[in-house]
């Protein structure tokens, strides 16, 4: 399941359109899931339990971690995990650091 800002589900028609623009995908599932179920093409894993601190990380440390440009404030994301729970606990966490 899918979360976006202005949109809390989206679905995977939707991602994969939202896919085509200029949009980060964390998938907050655990490491162990994403060897188990298989990566979404495109989208960068942090787990749930790493994401306050992967946003908060220096940019130059987030890219060397996880291979990806660090997201600004302001840049579209979306979160997905396997039954959407952490996906929203991500966006929570994600709009308390100030990311809108």
């Amino acid at each position: 399941s899918l979360c976006a800002g202005g949109a809390p589900s989206l679905s995977y028609r939707e991602l994969k359109d939202l896919k085509k623009t200029n949009i980060l995908h964390i998938d907050v599932r655990e490491r162990w899931e994403i060897n188990k179920f298989g990566k979404i093409p495109a989208s960068i894993n942090i787990p749930l339990g790493e994401l306050v601190e992967a946003l908060q990380m220096d940019p130059t440390e987030f890219k060397e971690q996880y291979n990806q440009k660090m997201p600004a404030k302001s840049d579209p994301v979306v979160f997905s995990c396997l039954a959407g729970t952490r996906s929203k606990q991500a966006l929570s966490f994600a709009m308390s650091l100030g990311f809108s």
